[in-house]
């Protein structure tokens, strides 16, 4: 039966980036008629892991602030080169975003901060020759050779002292209890970066938040094209089945009817002969809780949120579908905590401008070293949402070890309330509580699997983006498998979703190839010289 693309009807299970992005791909490279595309999302809101809320008046809330580069981000520049503007139709997302960083450039000068307040020469990566050797020895390995191991198991415990490992970590979000063959993608992905590290030159931001500047213009530009959104609705399962393909005269795993709950009632839809289905498996921020200026957040599991049960039933049931089990069973190494401060004055902006020399916007990210919950934390250029109020300002923070004692805090970051967290921050810095955090609201979130993307696993562990026995269904999100790219990257979804589009509709388009900057000498002789600065 030959269908045309334009009667094809498509359903996206999960409304984040990768899904935006899937719609879009097909649409505009695959000829499906907006109408005939639906995405699904559990959250009153779209965007995943890159929604945002609040407001100034209770605060703002932000689970996560993306870093960005101009130089790869491939997929996701090509796309938002053909999204317009919210502010200027006649300017897409991408020039928007270029121009706003020719006149707000990162150059970080307070890079790392130790306990004594002291801004640390971090210029010096802190590197011996064995250390160096080490890190040559894990860049060169095959992803076969390293397997499932960690970080930790290719590095002497000296290595994990040095200001190298505090900025790259920080950076990107590692542990040593992270994969190796995800640190190794990073090292390569990310060359050209590496002589930068502690200056943070090459990073890159949106005008406002990953939401306001990103997820909004995507959403209103599917809108006019007739994509339908069912927020506050939950695929709560995937009816499939084998059956042959009369073509290949081969089993392919079929989705024919899709289960989804809407206040309270569920549904089916069936899903007909050339019509596409698309899976957000797993999620880096499922399961997350807010807290206030009061109380701590929640700590809720997988069993509270039922965000992995359809992908567990596939993957027991397919060969090919990857193993959640990796990503989702061991919370203590895949959690941390971030925070989202509204502040009602300038005293904390100011007081940290005067210390560190950087002007909002332009000092990327500060680490504080020798933190008990390793916080690191950036102030961006005001305002950070679109309705922000002049006299407000807002900033992000996060601690990579939020279940440790604060040294400030006689508490694990857990269990402390908005204002204990801001008593923590304010006792690093030296500044006077009272005087900086007087008038502000913070809200903490935890997040218990926002970096389990990161977990150490088998290449079979994800599955491709379109399963080789799959016929109409594909997964596009962190835990796909691609080659070469990173995870923890908007990049990864828009490109897990670029190649899921154009493979089941067959497009014959090229998707934008990764940069291989680690294959350039100059990247290759810079990144000598800096390891041994």
């Amino acid at each position: 039966m030959n269908i045309q693309n334009s009667e094809r009807k498509a359903y996206f299970i999960g409304g984040g980036i990768g899904s935006l992005a899937g719609a879009a791909f097909l649409i505009r490279d695959g000829g499906v008629t907006g109408n005939n595309i639906t995405i699904y999302e559990s959250l009153p809101v779209l965007g995943g892991s890159l929604d945002a809320g609040g407001n100034p008046e209770d605060g703002y809330t932000l689970r996560g602030s993306r870093m960005l580069t101009l130089n790869i981000y491939e997929c996701t520049w090509a796309l938002f080169n053909t999204i317009p503007s919210l502010t200027d139709p006649n300017t897409s997302v991408y020039e928007e975003t270029v121009e706003f960083n020719e006149r707000i450039k990162s150059n970080a000068k307070a890079r790392l901060i130790d306990k004594n307040r002291a801004i640390v020469d971090s210029s010096k990566l802190g590197l011996t020759m064995a250390t160096r050797a080490e890190l040559l020895k894990l860049s060169e390995a095959s992803e076969e050779k390293l397997g499932n191991s960690s970080i930790y198991d290719w590095f002497s415990p000296s290595f994990f002292e040095s200001n190298f490992w505090f900025m790259w970590r920080t950076s990107f979000a590692f542990s040593p209890w992270h994969s190796a063959v995800e640190f190794k993608r990073y090292l390569h992905r990310f060359m050209q970066e590496f002589p930068n590290v502690e200056t943070m030159t090459g990073v890159r931001r949106t005008v406002y938040n990953q939401y306001d500047s990103m997820i909004l213009p995507l959403e209103v530009w599917l809108k006019s094209h007739g994509v339908k959104f069912m927020k506050s609705t939950t695929v709560t399962d995937l009816d499939t089945e084998y059956i042959l393909d009369p073509v290949l005269m081969k089993e392919k795993v079929v989705v024919k009817n899709l289960v989804f709950e809407n206040e309270g009632k569920h549904k089916t839809i069936t899903i007909n002969d050339g019509d596409l289905v698309f899976y957000q498996n797993g999620s880096m921020t499922d399961a997350s809780s807010y807290g206030s200026m009061t109380s701590a957040p929640k700590c809720y599991t997988k069993e509270d949120s039922q965000g992995w049960t359809i992908w567990e039933k596939l993957a027991n049931k397919y060969l090919g579908f990857g193993n959640p089990a990796v990503f989702n069973s061991n919370i203590s190494q895949s959690f941390w905590e971030s925070f989202t401060v509204t502040l009602k004055d300038t005293a904390f902006f100011d007081q940290m401008e005067q210390f560190s020399g950087n002007k909002a916007g332009t000092g990327s990210q500060v680490t504080l070293k020798d933190s008990n919950w390793f916080m690191s934390f950036s102030l961006n250029q005001q305002p950070h949402y679109k309705d922000q109020p002049s006299d407000v300002q807002v900033f992000f923070t996060y601690g990579l070890h939020p279940d440790r004692v604060g040294n400030f805090v006689g508490k694990p970051m857990t269990e402390c309330s908005g204002e204990e967290i801001l008593r923590e921050l304010a006792g690093h810095l030296k500044f006077d509580y009272d005087v900086v955090f007087a008038n502000a609201i913070c809200i903490p979130c935890r997040m218990p699997y926002i970096t389990s993307m990161f977990m150490p696993r088998l290449k079979t562990d994800r599955p491709l983006p379109v399963p080789k026995n799959s016929k109409n269904l594909a997964f596009i999100s962190q835990f796909v498998e691609i080659p070469y790219d990173v995870v923890f990257t908007v990049e990864y979804s828009v490109r897990a979703a670029q190649m899921a589009v154009y493979e089941l509709l067959k497009i014959d388009l090229e998707i934008p190839p990764i940069n291989k900057f680690d294959k350039s000498v100059k990247v290759e002789l810079e990144t000598v010289m800096k390891a041994f600065h």
